[in-house]
């Protein structure tokens, strides 16, 4: 082939490799975040937003420089062990309005040290371990919703630091005791201690079990006393109706084995 023919051939890979590079080096491109989410600057902080998205899950391709993440108004059913582990600089985290219902230990990893505001108001929470907010240090909105008021909450709430304004929010969905359906919890457990009421029922329901099994040893005892008497009462009729000599040889072969 010609010199000059070789010349633009070379031209043209060089190009293609140093677009390639560029691509490699380059942030994530806007056709890489799920529909409906878009990256922005606020008050010179890096957001990205997700708000109405119609996501199912937590994305996996958030920029992981992000200050600020708005996932709220979506249909994210859970939130699964290191949901966040990638995003070290976040903020503020936004999943309010969506179907949350269960949250996995683990699930805010990584996000202890700079995490300030985390909002999980409006889902459908009923009971959540107090470890999956373990070593957090953000204010936590957990208002509306269908809370079970149990011992479970109340470590909860006394585990994490509530937003401002939100602990009203926070009412009986269901409880042990129907008194308490439709209350704040910070009422209710302003009257009752729910893990010492759950104490004082375990400690009883064991006391009644113990009874139970010690009426069943004693109930036997009972029986096996009175069938021997019946068995040796029986034996002695039997003696009696012997003639003498017979008689005293089996009395004391009786009396020994008694003995």
């Amino acid at each position: 082939m010609p010199a000059a023919a070789q010349t633009p051939l070379r031209s043209v890979a060089v190009w293609l490799l140093l677009h390639s590079l560029l691509l490699s080096s380059h942030p994530r491109s806007a056709a890489a975040f799920p529909k409906g989410c878009y990256p922005s600057e606020e008050e010179g902080l890096k957001t990205f937003r997700c708000s109405n998205a119609r996501l199912t899950e937590v994305p996996r391709d958030i920029p992981n420089d992000t200050n600020k993440l708005y996932l709220d108004s979506n249909r994210i059913p859970f939130l699964p062990r290191d949901a966040f582990r990638e995003l070290p600089l976040l903020l503020e985290l936004d999943l309010s309005h969506n179907a949350i219902a269960s949250v996995e230990s683990g699930a805010f990893r990584g996000l202890a040290e700079h995490l300030r505001s985390l909002d999980l108001s409006s889902n459908k929470l009923v009971s959540v371990s107090k470890d999956a907010f373990s070593n957090l240090k953000a204010k936590v909105n957990l208002s509306d919703n269908p809370w079970l008021c149990d011992c479970r909450l109340q470590e909860l709430i006394r585990t994490v630091e509530l937003a401002a304004g939100s602990s009203a929010g926070i009412v009986c969905g269901s409880s042990a005791q129907e008194e308490h359906v439709g209350k704040a919890f910070l009422q209710v457990i302003a009257d009752t201690d729910l893990c010492n009421a759950y104490k004082k029922t375990t400690d009883v329901a064991m006391l009644v079990t113990m009874f139970g099994w010690f009426a069943m040893v004693i109930s036997y005892l009972v029986y096996y006393v009175r069938q021997n008497q019946e068995d040796a009462r029986r034996h002695l009729e039997y003696l009696k109706s012997l003639p003498s000599k017979q008689r005293r040889s089996e009395e004391s072969s009786t009396i020994s084995t008694v003995v």
